[in-house]
């Protein structure tokens, strides 16, 4: 393990790999990652999935079976990503044993075609649980209007969920809620809450990329301001995680509701900042892991990220609570400069889902290719 990694470690940053496929299974990656670079969690979505199926042997096996039974593409799509999940969340197991189930996680996505749809998107999620069968699986439901009741109603069912797209304050404020609903109902119904875990993945990166664009536009000073909004926004989503689950280190009280919860058993849901691979070349490429350490939070980065933090990170602390006040007088220049706060994070949530949407329907025609390429010989 490198300094880098183990003093993120010792911050209280989990590192998890915004990374799978059975390549990376069958070879022993994963698990060498586990032990030299201190990754104890997975995230998955439908473009890594996508990415991994296209033109890998390693997939041919299951998917001649699959011909074989002349299953559906939906139907093949299933059996094969939620096979990777199962084996990763084995690798992880020893992980989640050690950490007492708050890592060693391994997340996968309802299909993001249901992200408007809140009673499919709850029997989506049900019906993941059920196909992984791993109590170290989340099931990741995007934070649409629609996705926030479903989180509330499959955490009450005791299914552990990584909220996903989530890219505005005020959005991350009404997951706090959804999560603290979920957990309500899941005491009220006799269940055992410290067996619930979840995230909230908070993105980064998108947020510089389409504000910079929109600065560069107004051009003049605004352009001063370029590459500051995305890890200013990230901050302040810490900020309003402390307000209701108090800071990790007992200074900040938490708020009744969630006090009543955590005597229950429940575990806070932590943020997790995804999409922290640097998208401007010019940037540093650790900037939304170094500029985004503090205790209780969660770190998704693909693998060039994880390198790159290996290499030459400097990791110097607690780079989030020190730096509520500068974060805000960001935010607030940028929305002195003429760029609409709202209609940003609007854009990139919409976007979001059609991206995801767009990847998964890459996912089922490759898959639909493969499956009729094994049906034919």
């Amino acid at each position: 393990m490198t300094d880098a990694l183990n003093r993120l470690s010792e911050e209280g940053v989990a590192i998890w790999l915004d990374d799978l496929s059975r390549e990376r299974l069958n070879s022993g990656n994963l698990a060498e990652l586990v032990q030299e670079k201190h990754v104890v969690g997975v995230t998955t979505n439908p473009t890594i999935f996508q990415k991994a199926i296209a033109g890998n042997g390693a997939y041919n096996r299951q998917l001649e079976d699959l011909a074989v039974r002349k299953v559906t593409t939906d139907e093949a799509v299933r059996m094969i990503t939620t096979s990777d999940v199962r084996d990763a969340a084995d690798v992880l197991r020893p992980v989640y044993d050690a950490s007492n189930g708050r890592d060693g996680r391994v997340s996968i996505e309802v299909d993001p075609r249901l992200a408007h749809e809140t009673a499919a998107t709850v029997a989506e999620a049900k019906q993941l649980w059920w196909l992984v069968d791993r109590p170290n699986v989340l099931i990741k439901i995007p934070a649409t209007l629609a996705g926030l009741p479903a989180i509330s109603a499959v955490l009450a069912k005791g299914i552990s969920v990584n909220v996903t797209l989530i890219f505005s304050l005020e959005r991350y404020k009404a997951v706090i809620d959804a999560h603290l609903t979920g957990l309500e109902q899941a005491k009220a119904a006799g269940l055992d809450l410290s067996q619930i875990e979840s995230v909230a993945s908070f993105f980064v990166s998108r947020v510089d990329t389409e504000i910079d664009k929109r600065l560069n536009a107004l051009g003049g000073e605004a352009k001063d301001l370029r590459s500051k909004a995305a890890v200013a926004n990230a901050r302040l989503a810490y900020q309003a995680y402390e307000e209701v689950y108090g800071s990790v280190d007992g200074a900040k009280p938490a708020s009744a509701r969630w006090a009543a919860l955590e005597a229950a058993g429940a575990k806070p849901q932590r943020p997790l900042w995804a999409s922290t691979g640097v998208k401007d070349p010019s940037l540093p490429d650790t900037l939304y892991v170094t500029e985004l350490v503090a205790p209780g939070t969660v770190n998704t980065m693909p693998e060039g990220t994880l390198d790159a933090t290996d290499d030459h990170g400097v990791v110097t602390g607690d780079t989030i609570t020190p730096n509520y006040a500068d974060a805000q007088a960001v935010l607030d220049a940028v929305a002195a400069a003429g760029v609409d706060y709202d209609d940003v994070v609007r854009v990139l949530e919409e976007e979001g889902v059609q991206k995801f949407e767009v990847s998964w329907n890459e996912l089922l025609d490759t898959v639909t290719a493969a499956l009729r390429s094994h049906g034919d010989n």
